[in-house]
């Protein structure tokens, strides 16, 4: 089915029908799929973490800088009495792992037990959790910061979803990781908070496991029928087989045909889809992201060093969203209008 739906994308006009979609209702309900090639864009992790590369001494530093800021903001939302992170002097909290399941040919779906049963994680939307691990050999702690998979308000555990790369050494721990073993957690990590009909519409733009913070909004945006922001997702992968959490945006495009879409570029498609573009481009995005021009817009970019470099230039630091660079300022876009998880 994904295969034929891409053949049919590829064979419609492009920029007339994609643009209609970013500037008013579609009238349509079936899903449009691009690929396109980002070599460049997919050489590496998901967060501003793995743009400093693997410096235990980097790491440690901005993710004590993270710390402190959890302790007011994550207390202040995230707390609860039925909460297993509640930020503040809370600290690290080791949590077992009880299941792994394998997703493809490089990551795994890591499910880890919360302290008690009918506990919810306490995490909000936007925000992420900070990993803590320190093996034999190893000087200081490895720490990286992961967004759940798992909905808030499940109770007794929370999902991980962990691509392993090669010189990922929290991504490898994970990946060598058996049943009953354990990990540290700290969190939450406050990111973009948001709000019912925060904005009119929303454009995200992702490669790899950057998509976990993205799916985080989406599903809190469609499971609140109160909220109706329409959601426009562009992903960027190697291979059909690397697209993460597929089935879960599948269901979403259609079951809210006039409210989500997504576009999907691979670096590698099959060859039967030679006729489909094979580039991320300023064009792409201009063509499906909604009008810098349009009012209570918003685009968020989460991906690899090279993603953030292309679309819409690089952090400072994770406090520190630093200037719009990239396609999206040549588009058009403000500073404002753009938030690099």
């Amino acid at each position: 089915m994904f295969a034929r739906q891409a053949f049919r994308a590829a064979q419609q006009p492009f920029k007339s029908q994609y643009r209609r979609y970013a500037t008013e209702p579609p009238s349509g309900g079936s899903n449009t799929i691009l690929y396109a090639g980002v070599a460049a864009v997919l050489a590496g992790g998901g967060y501003y973490f793995y743009s400093q590369g693997d410096s235990p001494e980097k790491v440690a530093e901005k993710a004590k800088a993270i710390a402190g800021k959890v302790d007011g903001e994550a207390k202040k939302v995230g707390s609860s009495a039925n909460s297993a992170f509640v930020g503040g002097d809370q600290g690290f909290i080791s949590l077992k792992l009880d299941s792994i399941e394998n997703v493809n040919h490089n990551t795994k779906k890591f499910r880890f037990a919360l302290p008690e049963q009918d506990q919810v994680s306490g995490l909000h939307v936007a925000s992420a959790l900070l990993t803590k691990y320190q093996g034999p050999g190893i000087d200081k702690p490895v720490i990286r910061p992961y967004t759940p998979v798992s909905d808030e308000n499940d109770k007794g555990y929370l999902d991980l979803l962990v691509k392993q790369y090669p010189n990922g050494p929290m991504s490898t721990h994970l990946h060598e990781m058996k049943p009953d073993q354990r990990l540290e957690f700290k969190g939450p990590i406050p990111k973009y908070p948001w709000t019912t009909n925060k904005h009119d519409h929303i454009a995200l733009v992702a490669g790899g496991t950057g998509i976990t913070p993205m799916y985080q909004l989406t599903r809190a945006i469609f499971n609140n029928p109160d909220d109706k922001t329409k959601v426009t997702l562009v992903f960027g992968n190697l291979t059909e087989e690397d697209i993460l959490l597929k089935h879960e945006f599948e269901h979403l495009e259609n079951t809210y045909p006039q409210r989500f879409r997504c576009f999907y570029t691979l670096d590698n498609p099959p060859a039967s889809f030679s006729m489909a573009p094979k580039r991320v481009t300023k064009e792409l995005l201009k063509t499906v992201l909604p009008d810098p021009k349009t009012e209570n817009i918003k685009v968020f970019v989460c991906g690899p060093p090279g993603l953030y470099k292309a679309v819409s230039g690089a952090k400072n630091s994770p406090s520190d969203q630093g200037e719009l660079q990239g396609y999206l300022k040549e588009l058009g876009y403000t500073k404002d209008q753009v938030y690099k998880f």
